[in-house]
Parts: C-alpha cells; structure tokens; sequence
C-alpha cells in the first residue's frame, strides 16, 4: 500500500469519525446510525496504520493488490448498509400505512359519533 493511500485513508477516516460525532452531538444523527460509521471509520484507520493487515486479507482472499481489496471492501461493506436499510424503510413504510389507517378509522369513528 502506498504512502499516498495510507495518508488518504487516515485523512478520510478522521474526517469521517469527526464529521460523524458533530451530527451526534447536533442531534442530526442518532447514536445508532453513527456508531456503523464510525467503526468502519476505525477499521478504516486500522488498515492504514497496520497495512500488513490488508495485505493479509488481500492474500488470503485470492486478491492480487491490497488497493483492490480495500475498494471491495469499501464496496461489500456499503452494499451490506444500503441492504439493512432497505429493511429498515421497509419497516417505517409499514407503521407508516398501519398509523394512516389507523387515524382513518379514528377520524371516520369521530364523525359517525357527531
């Protein structure tokens, strides 16, 4: 890995974790949302510093260039992310629909009684 890339990657990573403690603290973020960020951040900054551990997964997955498997790395992690959110927008839809109908019924139920 190259001094570029590990500088990269510590620079982004910080910038990254300071940027996600900001929206905690500014209440814009919710500390669950925030700590996914965050680790990865850590994990971010891990393979920089210790660049023999990347070069260790790249080795024992088969990949030829540690940059490479940082990008797929980059690229699983994100999927994996949009995934579970994709989930979790599921879900809120779901209350979502079940709370409209909710209130209807609530609304139909008031004007019956007037």
């Amino acid at each position: 890995m190259t001094m570029t890339l590990r500088a990269a990657l510590i620079l982004v990573s910080v910038g990254t974790f300071a940027m996600i403690i900001r929206k905690i603290r500014q209440s814009k973020m919710q500390i669950e949302s925030g700590i996914f960020w965050i680790v990865l951040a850590l994990v971010l900054v891990v393979y920089s510093v210790f660049p023999q551990a990347a070069d260790f997964c790249a080795h024992v997955l088969g990949i030829y260039a540690t940059t490479n498997f940082l990008f797929l790395f980059a690229i699983f992690v994100l999927i994996v992310k949009v995934f579970f959110m994709s989930i979790h927008m599921s879900q809120l839809e779901t209350k979502l629909k079940e709370l409209v109908q909710q209130m209807a019924l609530e609304e139909k139920k008031h004007e019956e009684e007037n």
